[in-house]
């Protein structure tokens, strides 16, 4: 059994938050630079690049690459022959979240109550999704969610008579919907499968997936490039100026469900579709 200070998660988080708010994934940096440079239409091309820019400037000046730096998402995925020791987890996690954000001078967007607003000033709470896994390993993603974008997220639930043409219809369907609004070119986590909230759970875990990896089921993953290739045809393109690059990768999980049911989310990721992990 190993012995691990809840501090050592504190500090990972608050390190982690930091991170993905001011330095993008390395394959979604390539995916945009391969885009500006592939994109036909002389106005998108030109937002593309300023995009481009965008991030690098923040990378090197350590600012924000946003200035919506999000609600912070953690998912801890704790091994089972770990032992924490020196407090609770939850707390923990919030403190961890809370140093990253007032420390690293990061907008504070959270209120404390949903319809009274009152900022909590310190972006506490996080959203924390805990899984226990085999091992003596703690492995932590932090992922800002912007709300430009995750107020364009949808969900369905599908009977089983839904074809798989009824499926992408429905997401191509939101995508056109949500148009600009989540700042474009996006990141598409779909989930499929599980009950209500675990179908959630999913198309937001699935924007945690690198851009470069493929779903390892090939009929997903040749539903996700379905997807991309028809969510770009759409012609919203970069920031909503038009043009070919709409979204930059359409990521799907999939989890067992009920023989009644056939839930699909849609969680949209705009173009700084932000995490970062470590494994203490």
């Amino acid at each position: 059994m190993r012995e691990l200070s809840v501090l050592e998660i504190t500090k990972a988080v608050k390190e982690l938050c930091i991170q993905a708010n001011m330095v993008l994934p390395c394959d979604l940096r390539e995916r945009i630079e391969k885009q500006a440079e592939a994109e036909p239409f002389p106005l998108a091309k030109e937002v593309m690049g300023d995009i481009r820019d965008n991030i690098y400037c923040a990378q090197e000046i350590s600012v924000p690459i946003c200035q919506d730096t999000g609600m912070a998402v953690i998912f801890l995925e704790l091994g089972q022959e770990v032992h924490l020791t020196g407090g609770d987890l939850n707390a923990a996690v919030d403190e961890g979240v809370r140093q990253g954000y007032v420390e690293g001078k990061l907008r504070c967007s959270v209120v404390e109550d949903p319809l009274r607003r009152i900022n909590t000033n310190d972006n506490t709470p996080a959203i924390l999704h805990l899984s226990i896994v085999p091992g003596e390993q703690v492995k932590i993603t932090a992922a800002p969610k912007g709300f430009g974008s995750e107020n364009m997220s949808a969900m369905r639930m599908f009977t089983p008579s839904a074809t798989k043409e009824d499926i992408i219809n429905y997401i191509v369907e939101q995508i056109n919907t949500a148009g600009s609004n989540p700042c474009p070119p996006m990141v598409v986590g779909v989930g499929i499968g599980g009950d209500f909230e675990k179908c959630a759970y999913l198309a937001k875990k699935a924007l945690c997936r690198a851009v470069s990896q493929p779903n390892p089921d090939q009929f997903y993953a040749d539903m996700e490039q379905e997807l991309l290739c028809r969510i770009n045809q759409l012609g919203i393109g970069p920031q909503g100026f038009g043009g070919e690059t709409t979204a930059l990768a359409v990521n799907i999980e999939a989890f067992p469900t009920h023989i009644a049911g056939l839930p699909v989310a849609v969680n949209v990721g705009c173009h700084v579709t932000r995490h970062a992990e470590m494994t203490l």
